[in-house]
Parts: structure tokens; C-alpha cells; sequence
């Protein structure tokens, strides 16, 4: 398996993009992340994130309600 097809957890993307769980789970709502729901469980694609990343999604500034 290349690592461009590598699967990942919430906790996962919480440490490679060094941010925290309320982080992702926060994206996850707003469904902003490029992420896939298997059952109750949340996983991504190393390569989506990466371009997610490149793109801008994760510097989008959220509002505040």
C-alpha cells in the first residue's frame, strides 16, 4: 500500500496536523474536512488531507456564533 492511500483516525489527523480533537470534530460539523463516515467512526485519506491542507481548508478562519 503507498502511503498516499494510508487511512486515518480522528486522533491520527489530530497529530499530523498537530491541531486538537475539538479541532476536527469542529471541521467535521461544518463539514469542511475531506473526511468519510464508516459507522459511527470518522477516517481519511492522507492524500484528501493533504490537499484539503494545501488548499486552504484548514486556514479558514472560523465564525463565531
Amino acid at each position: 500500500m503507498a502511503l498516499g492511500e494510508r487511512w486515518l483516525t480522528v486522533n491520527d489527523i489530530c497529530a499530523y496536523l498537530n491541531v486538537t480533537n475539538e479541532t476536527v470534530c469542529k471541521w467535521i460539523q461544518k463539514q469542511a474536512t475531506p473526511g468519510h463516515r464508516v459507522g459511527r467512526c470518522w477516517i481519511f485519506r492522507l492524500d484528501e488531507v493533504d490537499e484539503w491542507v494545501r488548499s486552504g481548508g484548514a486556514s479558514n478562519k472560523a465564525q463565531k456564533i
